[in-house]
């Protein structure tokens, strides 16, 4: 479940960077998708390397 709270906030950071970069809605929307990628990759091995942790 990790991986999904860092997806929605990778396309957070992302629009947030469009819109102060001063970016149109394609820009905004093209940076939000791109974050969220890195996001769900950056939180799919943060679950991996936790759930090898725990078990041992």
């Amino acid at each position: 479940m990790l991986y999904s709270a860092t997806t929605l906030l990778g396309a957070l950071i992302g629009g947030f960077f469009a819109r102060k970069k001063g970016g149109n809605r394609y820009d905004i929307a093209q940076y939000a998708a791109v974050w969220a990628v890195l996001g769900f990759m950056i939180g799919m091995f943060a679950t991996i390397i936790i759930g090898r942790v725990i078990e041992g």
